[in-house]
């Protein structure tokens, strides 16, 4: 089971490069070489960030990405929430079909704990503090 995916892991490397260069267009390439992130799947994810109204792209010679939103208000759940979906550690299927204990289950209650504490913890994280840790 993943919790991040490959995919939200680029994300926040990519935003964390950007977030560096605020104020200024970012080549994809630029982000890709840097951050060692495979231009192919930064293109495509960069795409999402775009369509979550995190970030902007502007084409031509001075064109690229930039973020449109502070680097204190992005939090990695809103990232990972764009990029791969809600975060789920129990999905209560079996072949397609939701399983039959569900409603009883005292695992599936503990684990709806976890995964709300999980969420809680990636809400309150963001890209800022991240950028902040990397000075130190």
């Amino acid at each position: 089971m993943k919790i991040i995916t490959k995919d939200s892991d680029y994300a926040v490397r990519a935003i964390i490069y950007l977030a560096k260069n605020r104020g200024r267009f970012v080549p994809s390439s630029e982000i890709s070489k840097k951050e060692n992130i495979p231009l192919i799947f930064l293109r495509r994810i960069l795409l999402k960030l775009i369509k979550g109204k995190i970030a902007e792209s502007r084409e031509g010679v001075s064109g690229g990405v930039k973020l449109i939103v502070s680097a204190k208000k992005i939090s990695i759940g809103a990232i990972i929430n764009i990029i791969q979906g809600k975060i789920q550690l129990i999905e209560c299927m079996f072949r397609g079909q939701i399983c039959e204990n569900r409603p009883k289950c005292i695992f599936r209650k503990k684990i709806l704990v976890m995964e709300k504490n999980i969420i809680n913890e990636f809400r309150q994280l963001k890209i800022q503090d991240l950028v902040d840790a990397e000075k130190k």
